[in-house]
């Protein structure tokens, strides 16, 4: 599936954007904790790069698609991105990372919408040979979560800023090979373009269904390496835990393809939203046993896993060709920008009332309510 040079370039891509994750998700919290930072103020700045997400995609995605510049777009991204972080090397004070980080997630949450188009083309909508390339990122944020946790470990939480730096230099490299596939002409653009793709129930129930688990997954990543840290998991196990859950998802997308001749995509999509119902309450309740907390990771080759990659699956196939990049905004919107964002601030609101075990049980409510709205209104496409 490499052989083509510029699928190769893509996979390089997807290594280093989620090594960023790897290093940034887990270890974000637990750094601006150690700066004494109140948890009201750690949800609102662990949820900026969502709150970017809400606007930001949509906006580079209508660029994109209107004017037929992604490279430009995905080198604007890479670049801005990794200025935008350097601010990390030099301050501690609150006001200029909350402006640091909203400038740098600006541009950084142009990128992966770009990309997933021009792969999604390249691949003519195959959503297992996408999952396999996939897998790629996948790769990046284990590998960076195992070393970053023996960093921190080692060094101390305040290595977190050098290491985000020195992998977003890598982002910003390597989105020079990233291949450009141009943007379907006008005259393929369906009858009342965005309104009338919009006003369809299956459109509708696809992206409530990402908004409810987008916010589930937003407390996950906010907030998961806080909740076991307050129940005495060593960093170097929380870092275990979360190259587990990679793992999972990595064997996932690699049998995706086998997975997606044996089994509809509704069928499975259901499936990864069943089990979130179970995997947030036993992360909820089950610090105390490592047997209960290393099965709920296994659990996120479904709950992320099958639903990225049948959501994208889906974009695919629900948005006409015209509107490719604007779909995947869309879905990066629902799920990781308004979903996202929602998670982790009422999170952190929340936080100090209810406490992890409950607001994980929340997150399980969330997933719940997803599977019930796709399982009416979406199709078999």
């Amino acid at each position: 599936m490499l052989s083509h040079p510029g699928l190769r370039a893509i996979a390089a891509y997807f290594f280093v954007y989620y090594a960023f994750l790897g290093v940034f998700s887990p270890f974000w919290g637990p750094y601006l904790r150690a700066l004494g930072v109140p948890m009201s103020i750690i949800g609102l700045m662990i949820s900026l790069p969502q709150i970017n997400r809400i606007y930001a995609p949509a906006l580079w995605a209508w660029c994109a698609d209107h004017f037929g510049h992604r490279r430009m777009i995905l080198r604007i991204a890479g670049m801005g991105g990794f200025v935008g972080f350097i601010v990390l090397l030099v301050t501690q004070d609150i006001s200029w990372m909350f402006a640091a980080i909203f400038v740098a997630s600006f541009f950084w949450s142009a990128a992966i919408p770009q990309v997933e188009a021009i792969t999604m083309s390249l691949l003519k909508g195959d959503s297992g040979s996408y999952a396999r390339l996939r897998a790629w990122g996948s790769i990046g944020f284990m590998v960076a979560t195992l070393i970053g946790g023996y960093l921190m470990e080692h060094f101390g939480v305040q290595t977190m800023p050098r290491l985000v730096v020195v992998v977003m230099a890598g982002v910003a490299i390597l989105v020079w090979w990233v291949p450009d596939a141009p943007a379907a002409p006008t005259h393929t653009r369906s009858s009342g373009g965005l309104a009338a793709i919009f006003r369809r129930t299956e459109i509708q129930a696809l992206f409530v269904g990402c908004l409810l688990m987008g916010a589930a997954h937003g407390l996950l990543h906010g907030f998961y390496s806080i909740h076991l840290d307050e129940h005495g998991i060593a960093k170097s196990t929380l870092g275990w835990l979360w190259a587990l859950g990679v793992m999972a998802e990595i064997l996932l997308f690699w049998f995706m393809p086998s997975l997606s001749r044996r089994f509809r995509a509704r069928s499975m999509y259901l499936c990864a939203m069943g089990v979130a119902v179970v995997r947030y309450l036993m992360i909820g309740w089950g610090t105390g046993w490592l047997g209960i907390l290393i099965v709920a990771q296994l659990m996120h080759a479904f709950t992320f896993g099958v639903h990225h990659a049948v959501s994208i699956s889906y974009v695919h196939r629900l948005f006409d060709p015209a509107h490719q990049t604007q779909g995947q905004a869309f879905y990066i919107v629902f799920t990781f920008g308004i979903g996202g964002s929602l998670g982790t601030l009422l999170t952190g609101l929340l936080w100090s009332s209810l406490g992890g075990n409950w607001l994980f049980s929340l997150a399980s409510v969330a997933s719940l309510l997803a599977l019930l709205v796709c399982w009416r209104g979406l199709k078999e496409v």
